[in-house]
């Protein structure tokens, strides 16, 4: 082959990869810089209150919209998550089990354990 078959063999290849090599063919963004794809939707937020020694580990949470906070029973008894407006209830929660709910809506949500009324957290969705 000739210098000149060559490069049409490489164009052609570069422009059936379109995106993905000319992505690739760019400098990696420096440290702590995020990069999101043009049309992809963004991760979805998530945390994790830990229940351990009769306490919502941290007490208090302050997350976006959308995030999903996961409840997870650390403890040798059972408990529950409960807010007092019903929003969102656990079932018994034994050893390792874990609760997760949704926050689609800015506001406070004051939680307990309905098995332990003293244990109380809050949810702060801005």
């Amino acid at each position: 082959m000739n210098r000149r078959t060559l490069c049409t063999l490489g164009l052609t290849v570069l422009s059936m990869l379109g995106p993905v090599a000319a992505a690739r063919s760019q400098a990696a963004p420096a440290a702590g810089v995020e990069v999101r794809l043009a049309g992809a939707a963004a991760a979805p937020h998530a945390l994790e209150v830990k229940i351990d020694n009769f306490s919502f580990i941290p007490a208090t949470v302050t997350v976006d919209v959308g995030t999903t906070v996961t409840w997870v029973n650390r403890d040798d008894i059972p408990h529950t998550v409960v807010s007092p407006d019903k929003v969102f209830k656990s079932k018994t929660l034994d050893t390792d089990d874990k609760f997760s709910f949704v926050f689609t809506k800015a506001g406070r949500y004051p939680y307990f354990c309905s098995i332990h009324p003293k244990m109380t957290g809050e949810v702060v969705v801005r």
